[in-house]
């Protein structure tokens, strides 16, 4: 009776039949949009909602009075978050737990034992070579799982020549290492105990527990004078926080923020180590520099290859796409050869000219790619140096050739970067946001490297920046799929004081996860790991004759 009475009212305050229609309809409109809210797709809609302008920037800038990333949200799992932990499970399995209570029980390089299978007096170039290894502990046992991050080479100094070895683990203890004999003549094997398994697994455990070791200082701009405050991937921190966010691709920075000065003003950035360790005294003991690298084939007297008359195969043009093997190729003489396909050779400054000409060249990554730059700059003497403004190493560098209509740009990857040099922020931009930025076609190309700044923090950042970066990509190809891509991988460094921070074994990981990730997409690969260990650089900036002969392979790729 209420109800009818209510109705009657309303009908009442609208005695024209057409203005009640309009009321009708109204509610109608309203009833269906209440049921479109509760729907399974609210959610989703009102986020796309509220970032309907955010999505077009690679940041947002807001306040929180505490820091809440991605990573410990509560909200249902998103795609790339399950991503990052499939692949989590995978890297847990393949490095599990190895404790240790004695120095005594790790692997030992020096009472190990390794033979040749099916040894001969000499070897044809060609053949495979196998060895057979069996890693025993420092009181002579032999160990019941494997592990052990092994680095296999072959080499002969004479002729410039150097190639990685394959290593197979059995997981039991044993190894299979097997070396391709590349070229003629007396040959020495090498096999290198970078880390024990239980090394390696300590720095896996220790990479994952935190984000602390490095700390970031950002500079705000307060007028004429800078201020600075701790910014990092995360800080636990009761103060007032900027947060710098990247909403669609999950990807977030903060900073303490000053107080009266807008978040905005933060302008420039650098880094220091904290000095925070998540290993115990005697897994530091196990990775000092002493215990890093150690040969396991000592007492092996190197082989002999002869040319046997066998003659070489057939090989396809180097194009994206192709699988890359391991090894990927050798180098002889000083220069690198592929193997799996014909690499084109661009020995002179015009060969380089004429395969860049019309070409738009991308390199998006760190200080290992800003070397391409250095070199092209100063091979080619019509690519001429354009003055982008900025100061310091990592500001962004051009190279214009007006006449032949080249670019070449390099722009470094955004956080975390780590250097102690101050760098600015005004034009930062993460990689995938880069890449939306291109429009492609049949003449650009983009050279992407990730890895050495995402050592010292736990391996999720690395994953979802390198997720983030395929989709990028995928994208990229939805528009123009005659752009071509090309990753290179990470190089081996130096042995570092702090492996817990830079070892190469982080390195290591990270190259087994971005191949991972990226295997079926359509992209050319530099092995920059397989080259830098059969050259033997041990650097993180590899001298110019490594830089020369990735670009060559970057060149075969293009043209």
């Amino acid at each position: 009776m209420m109800e009818k009475t209510r109705i009657h009212r309303i009908l009442t305050l609208f005695p024209n039949a057409i203005v009640r229609k309009l009321l009708f309809m109204l509610i109608f409109i309203l009833v269906f949009w209440l049921i479109y809210l509760t729907s399974k797709d609210h959610p989703k809609f009102m986020f796309h909602l509220r970032n309907s302008i955010t999505l077009k920037s690679w940041s947002l800038f807001e306040k929180f009075p505490h820091s809440e990333t991605f990573q410990n949200s509560t909200v249902s799992p998103t795609e790339i978050e399950l991503t990052i932990r499939e692949i989590l499970e995978k890297m847990d399995q393949l490095i599990p737990a190895r404790p240790f209570t004695h120095l005594n029980a790790t692997s030992s390089a020096a009472h190990s034992v390794a033979t040749i299978l099916n040894p001969q007096d000499t070897y044809c170039s060609g053949d495979q070579l196998d060895v057979f290894l069996e890693v025993r502990d420092h009181l002579g046992h032999r160990k019941e799982y494997g592990g052990d991050f092994l680095r296999a080479r072959m080499s002969s100094p004479s002729l410039k020549a150097g190639a990685s070895g394959k290593v197979t683990d059995f997981n039991n203890g044993t190894y299979l290492v097997s070396f391709i004999l590349f070229w003629e003549g007396q040959v020495s094997l090498s096999v290198l105990l970078m880390h024990p398994s239980e090394g390696a697994s300590a720095l896996w455990r220790a990479r994952n527990q935190g984000y602390d070791r490095v700390i970031f200082m950002g500079r705000f701009l307060n007028g004429t004078s800078q201020v600075l405050s701790e910014c990092g991937l995360t800080l636990n921190s009761s103060a007032k926080l900027c947060q710098y966010l990247d909403a669609r691709d999950q990807e977030a920075f903060y900073c303490v923020k000053p107080p009266h000065i807008p978040c905005e003003a933060l302008t420039h950035m650098s880094t220091r180590n904290r000095g925070i360790s998540y290993l115990s005294k005697e897994e530091w003991r196990l990775l000092q520099r002493s215990n890093t690298g150690i040969e396991m084939l000592k007492n092996f007297a190197s082989i002999k290859v002869l040319p046997c008359n066998k003659s070489a195969n057939t090989e396809k043009k180097c194009q994206v796409g192709m699988k890359t093997p391991f090894p990927s190729g050798y180098t002889l003489k000083g220069s690198w050869i592929t193997t799996f396909c014909k690499q084109t050779k661009f020995n002179t400054a015009k060969s380089i000219s004429d395969c860049l000409q019309r070409k738009l060249v991308y390199l998006m990554g760190d200080s290992t790619l800003r070397q391409w730059i250095y070199y092209l700059k100063d091979f080619v003497r019509t690519l001429k140096y354009f003055d982008h403004h900025g100061t310091g190493l990592f500001k962004t560098h051009i190279l214009l050739d007006i006449e032949r209509h080249i670019l070449i740009q390099w722009r470094k990857h955004s956080h975390p970067f780590v250097t102690q040099q101050i760098f600015s922020l005004k034009d930062e931009n993460y990689i995938p946001r880069e890449i939306d930025q291109v429009a492609g076609d049949k003449d650009t190309a983009i050279v992407i490297t990730i890895g050495q700044h995402f050592r010292p923090f736990p391996i999720s950042i690395f994953i979802r920046r390198v997720v983030n970066i395929k989709k990028a990509i995928e994208r990229l190809f939805l528009r123009s799929p005659e752009t071509k891509v090309i990753l290179k991988t990470e190089n081996t460094r130096e042995v570092h004081q702090n492996a817990e921070m830079f070892s190469d074994f982080h390195g290591y990981v990270q190259n087994l996860i971005l191949r991972d990730i990226f295997a079926d997409l359509n992209v050319g690969i530099i092995d920059a790991w397989d080259m830098t260990v059969a050259y033997l650089t041990n650097n993180v900036h590899p001298p110019d004759y490594v830089i020369a002969n990735q670009i060559g392979i970057f060149l075969s790729y293009i043209c």
